[in-house]
C-alpha cells in the first residue's frame, strides 16, 4: 500500500476509533515514536515536538535519505513518523518551554521519552502540567521508569540493554559463549511502545469515567520482564537450569530445505509422533532415546537433523512447512527482507507501506498497522514530516498566534 492510498474504502464511513484524540509528543528515537505512529494509524492526531534546527536524534540514524530541503533523515526517524506533524520548538529555552506549556492543555495526551527528570527540570513534568490541565494524560517511556525507586534510574537504556537484563538472551546463549545480542527488531523499544499504547488507551477510558487524567509511566525493563515471563516463572517453579536453554525440552530449531532455512517447533508428544512418521522414522517411537522431550532435544543434531533435512532436501522452505503444518506440526520459513516483501500474507494485510523518496526513484518501505478492525479503513497515510514543517500551522490553529508573535519566536530561534 502506497502512502496516501485508501484501502477498503467501504469501511471509511466508520471513521477511526481515535479520531479527535490529540497527542503532543516530545519524542525521540524508537520506543515512543513507534507507539505514537500506531496511535496515528488508529486516528489520533500526533504533533511531534523536535528541536527546530537539529530535529530529534532519530534523524541522525543510518542509513538515511536526503529530503527536499537537503537534510539527511535517518532510518529510525523514517520508519516511525508517518502521519505526524512536526513542530520545531527549543524546549531548553524558557520561551520554548513556556510555549509547550501553552500548547499542552489543548491536547488529550502529552508524551515524552527523555531520561527521567529531564521534563521536570524544564518545568514540563506531569505535576506541573496537570495543574494546568487536570484532564491531561501524561505518558513517559524510559529505561527504568519515573515512578518508584530503581537503582538504574540514571542509566541510559537502548533496547539490547533491557532485553539482556530481562533474561531474553540467556535461553539461546551457548555455553561459554557471549549472549547472542540482536539489534534487529528492537524488541525492548517496540515492546515498551506497545505497553505505552495500552496505558494511553486505558487512561483515556479512565478519564471518560472520572474526568481526570493521570501519569502513565512505562519502564522498558518492566516491559521486557513482562515479555520474557517464562524465564523467571520456570525458575520459580524449581525447573532445572537446562530448561531455560533453547531446545532443551523440545525440538525448537532451524533446518535446511532446498532454498534456505525453516523453523520447526515440536513441543508435544503427538507432534513428535507425526514428525517421526512424516520423515519415515517410525523406529523413533519405540526408541528409548526419544521417550522424553529432553531426549528429543539431545538427539536433534545426531538423529533428527539428518532425517528432517534429508526429507526436506528436494522441497522449498514453503513446501516443507506446508507439509509439516498439514500434520499439525508448527513450522515456518526463516525469511529474509525480500521474502517478507513478496509474502502474499504481508501484501494482503497491508503490512508494508511504500513511501516515495524525494532523493530516489525507488520507494522505501515502512511497516503498516497490525491492528485490524472490521469497521476501520486502511489509510490514508501521510509521509514523514520535514523538520518543523507544521510549526506555523499548529501554532496558528491551536494558540491563534498572529504573524508578529510567530516572527518574534523565529527571531529568538525558539521555533
Amino acid at each position: 500500500m502506497r502512502v496516501g492510498e485508501q484501502r477498503r474504502a467501504d469501511r471509511a464511513r466508520w471513521g477511526k476509533p481515535l479520531d479527535g484524540v490529540r497527542i503532543l509528543a516530545a519524542e525521540q528515537m524508537q520506543a515512543l515514536p513507534y507507539a505514537t505512529q500506531l496511535m496515528s494509524h488508529l486516528g489520533a492526531e500526533v504533533v511531534k515536538v523536535e528541536h527546530p534546527e537539529r530535529g530529534e536524534s532519530g534523524r541522525g540514524a543510518q542509513p538515511f535519505l536526503v529530503d527536499e530541503e537537503g537534510r539527511r533523515v535517518g532510518a529510525t526517524y523514517l520508519r516511525n513518523n508517518l502521519n505526524k506533524r512536526s513542530l520545531g520548538i527549543d524546549l531548553k529555552q524558557a520561551a520554548g518551554a513556556a510555549l509547550f506549556k501553552r500548547l499542552a492543555p489543548h491536547f488529550d495526551i502529552v508524551a515524552e521519552n527523555f531520561t527521567p527528570g529531564t521534563m521536570d527540570r524544564l518545568g514540563l513534568g506531569y505535576e506541573e502540567l496537570a495543574e494546568l490541565a487536570p484532564r491531561l494524560i501524561y505518558v513517559s517511556i524510559s529505561g527504568f521508569g519515573n515512578q518508584g525507586d530503581s537503582p538504574y534510574s540514571s542509566w541510559p537504556a537502548y533496547a539490547p540493554v533491557v532485553e539482556a537484563m530481562a533474561g531474553i538472551y540467556e535461553p539461546t546463549r551457548k555455553p561459554d559463549q557471549p549472549p547472542p545480542v540482536v539489534v534487529a527488531g528492537a524488541l525492548g523499544d517496540n515492546g515498551a511502545g506497545l505497553f505505552g499504547i495500552i496505558g494511553m488507551l486505558a487512561a483515556l477510558r479512565h478519564r471518560d469515567r472520572t474526568g481526570l487524567g493521570q501519569h502513565v509511566d512505562i519502564s522498558m525493563y518492566d516491559a521486557m520482564v513482562a515479555m520474557s515471563d517464562m524465564v523467571p516463572h520456570l525458575w520459580s517453579m524449581g525447573a532445572p537450569a537446562a530448561w531455560a536453554t533453547a531446545g532443551s525440552l523440545a525440538i525448537v530449531a532451524g533446518f535446511r530445505a532446498r532454498d534456505g532455512w525453516f523453523v520447526v517447533s515440536v513441543m508435544r508428544e503427538h507432534q513428535f509422533e507425526r514428525l517421526a512418521r512424516l520423515v519415515d522414522r517410525p523406529g523413533w517411537l519405540t526408541d528409548e532415546r526419544f521417550s522424553t522431550r529432553e531426549g528429543w532435544a539431545r538427539e536433534i543434531e545426531g538423529e533428527i537433523r539428518p532425517a528432517l533435512e534429508s526429507w526436506a532436501a528436494d522441497k522449498t522452505r514453503l513446501e516443507a512447512c506446508a507439509a509439516l503444518c498439514a500434520e499439525g506440526i508448527p513450522a515456518g520459513p526463516s525469511n529474509l527482507a525480500a521474502d517478507i516483501h513478496a509474502d502474499p500474507h504481508v501484501q494482503a494485510h497491508d503490512m508494508l507501506i511504500e513511501v516515495p523518496r524525494p532523493d530516489d526513484e525507488r520507494d522505501m518501505q515502512v511497516v503498516g498497522n497490525p491492528v485490524k478492525l472490521s469497521r476501520v479503513a486502511e489509510g490514508p497515510i501521510a509521509s514523514f514530516p520535514r523538520l518543523g514543517e507544521h510549526t506555523e500551522a499548529v501554532l496558528r490553529e491551536t494558540l491563534a498566534l498572529d504573524d508578529a508573535e510567530i516572527a518574534s519566536l523565529r527571531e529568538q530561534r525558539v521555533i
